[in-house]
């Protein structure tokens, strides 16, 4: 399980390299069992019709998926620098309270970028609205191993 420094040491990585997630004031909120989970209030991703936004829903989602790469690569204790490379969204329903993205974490090893290999993984993000699944996003990321 990832510790609580963890998770704010990736709230402090989003918030300063994407300014976006800290408007949008998204939050790791827990990584138990291999599940991941982030939030993000609905007041300022709000859209016309005073539900979230389309482009906030797909940012959560996309920041939920880079952020289980990332805390799986500090628990492996390899680095790489984690890009989306392709992903899709189908939107269910409005979201309109206490959304919270979720991602289970598949086997994947991440060990290969500390051999100077990249590594991928496909992720399934689900964002709930209460209890209701709003939407879903399928996410390839891929990880390029650093170079010193």
């Amino acid at each position: 399980m990832a510790n609580d420094a963890l998770l704010t040491q990736l709230q402090a990585t989003w918030h300063r390299t994407i300014p976006v997630s800290q408007f949008m004031q998204i939050t790791p909120e827990a990584y138990r069992d291999g599940t991941f989970s982030v939030s993000a209030p609905l007041a300022p991703n709000l859209n016309l019709h005073d539900t979230m936004f389309a482009g906030s829903i797909y940012t959560l989602m996309t920041l939920t998926g880079w952020g289980a790469v990332w805390l799986n690569q500090r628990l492996s204790e390899v680095e790489g620098d984690i890009v989306l490379a392709k992903a899709d969204i189908r939107y269910l329903a409005p979201v309109d309270a206490n959304p919270v993205a979720k991602v289970s974490w598949p086997e994947v090893d991440l060990t290969v970028l500390a051999e100077g290999q990249k590594a991928k993984v496909n992720l399934s993000v689900e964002l709930y609205s209460g209890d209701r699944c709003c939407a879903k996003f399928e996410g390839t990321y891929v990880s390029l191993p650093q170079i010193r």
